[in-house]
């Protein structure tokens, strides 16, 4: 049996192929080891609710590139780190916090509260570095350490919840959750992001290596740290397709294949991680409603759509990164305290797809199947984290890494860090897709024929202007 192809993990992508190979053979990669050296602090009441208390901003994809391209020099540098120093303990104390306003029945349980543990800890690893600026080299190297800790402590993050919540259903809704998660994973990746964007630039940053020792033959790279300033939407789809492929026809003995059309050739700049992981989620539905419904000779369509600038005339109006979209809020953790949010934050619509800023480029992805479409009695739940569709012994064993009695389409579920069987047949994928679609200002809208197929769309927008 020929091995499944995997996504490359984080670590991999960013420290691996995506870094110049000088980099990768000469710079300082921070190791879990410094987890036992790390300095920490105690974190107080009065630090969370001071740090909670101050408001967070939407993160864009500019503040990201804004320290420039690598290798960075040292000011540059250091002042990508002051930037992560500046947003990071504020976003931990608004975790905790959060946390600490589901009911009390519910964070005692000893996989919720494990997750509030480990925001503690990170706080705690930051709190020594918040009073001061970060001036060399030697601190940014230092500093660099606490975002490694802080990346592995929470690499589990998604699954281990999903147990918790699963575990503690008998006290609180499926709606709660649904609404708690949503907002929790979309800070979360906001979370993970500043840090590990930092840590690219790290490591391809001209202190940490020697210049004069570079392969002049390697061509310079278009990484902005995580970010691909030339991303082709294309090549992740073909390379997400290949998964896909190789892990339906072991299950059903078929592959159905896929078309790309449009302009497969288009390029901007985004986090392709995020890509890969959405667009396997999409996939993964598409080849398993087509195979199930009898249609695997028909293609899966894939439609590469541009948004630029000469036909930005087509949208009136223009999108923002809000911090709803981004779960910076906390709106949805205070209505376990008494206080009700506004109702326009409790109820997503799943039909809504945002016009792009018509000064910023992005793509429109379509994929579409012919699967037999959505039950209407499924149709509205596409967009739950759906916890409560197993039994506690089936959950428990998907958690744990088996998956007996599920499609082994869903074993592909995961993102942000979690292994690929950690969610499996949780139901976590379409709103984790959707929560990192959004997270930058774009959108994904489901088209239900049923009967006859599904049609998905998904805007990305990407930076404007890059020097």
């Amino acid at each position: 049996m020929s091995q499944i192809p995997r996504p490359l993990s984080l670590q991999s992508q960013y420290f691996g192929r995506w870094c110049p190979l000088s980099v990768r053979k000469q710079s300082v990669l921070p190791s879990s080891r410094y987890a036992r050296r790390l300095h920490t602090s105690t974190v107080t009441d009065d630090d969370i609710a001071r740090l909670a208390s101050l408001p967070l901003h939407p993160l864009t994809l500019a503040d990201l590139v804004k320290h420039g391209r690598p290798p960075l020099s040292t000011q540059q540098l250091l002042s990508s780190a002051n930037f992560t120093l500046s947003i990071l303990p504020a976003r931990l104390a608004h975790r905790i916090r959060s946390l600490r306003n589901l009911p009390f029945i519910v964070v005692s349980n000893p996989n919720i509260s494990q997750i509030h543990q480990n925001y503690l800890h990170s706080l705690s690893t930051l709190l020594p570095w918040a009073e001061k600026d970060i001036k060399t080299l030697e601190d940014e190297v230092k500093f660099a350490e606490v975002m490694t800790d802080l990346v592995q402590t929470h690499s589990n993050t998604i699954s281990i919840l999903a147990r918790g919540f699963l575990e503690s259903r008998k006290y609180i809704s499926p709606k709660d959750v649904t609404r708690f998660l949503d907002e929790h994973l979309r800070a979360r990746i906001g979370t993970r992001l500043i840090a590990e964007q930092h840590l690219a630039l790290h490591m391809s940053s001209q202190p940490h290596y020697d210049i004069s020792e570079e392969d002049s033959s390697e061509a310079p790279s278009d990484f902005i740290g995580v970010i691909d300033t030339k991303l082709r939407p294309a090549k992740i789809v073909q390379h997400c397709e290949a998964i896909v492929s190789e892990i339906c026809e072991l299950r059903y003995g078929v592959r159905p294949h896929v078309v790309i059309n449009g302009v497969p050739d288009y390029t901007f700049a985004h986090i392709p991680v995020h890509l890969e992981y959405i667009i396997t989620e999409l996939l993964k539905n598409s080849f398993r409603a087509t195979v199930e419904n009898g249609m695997e000779r028909e293609p899966i369509e894939v439609t590469i759509a541009p948004f630029t600038q000469e036909n930005g005339s087509r949208f009136e109006s223009q999108a923002t990164v809000n911090n709803s979209d981004q779960g910076n809020l906390d709106v949805v953790s205070k209505t376990f305290t008494g206080h009700s949010p506004p109702e326009s934050t409790l109820n997503v619509d799943s039909e809504h797809i945002r016009p792009l800023a018509r000064s910023t480029p992005g793509v429109t992805i379509r994929i579409r199947d012919r699967g037999g479409g959505i039950a209407p009695e499924n149709y509205a739940h596409i967009w739950d984290y759906s916890f409560t569709t197993f039994n506690e012994d089936e959950a428990s064993s998907t958690l744990g890494g088996v998956s007996p009695g599920i499609e082994a389409l869903n074993t592909i579920s995961g993102g942000g860090g979690d292994g690929v069987h950690s969610l499996a047949g949780l139901g976590y994928g379409l709103p984790l897709g959707r929560a990192y679609a959004e997270y930058f200002g774009g959108s994904i809208k489901v088209q239900n024929l049923y009967g006859w197929g599904t049609d998905v769309y998904l805007r990305l927008r990407g930076v404007g202007k890059l020097d």
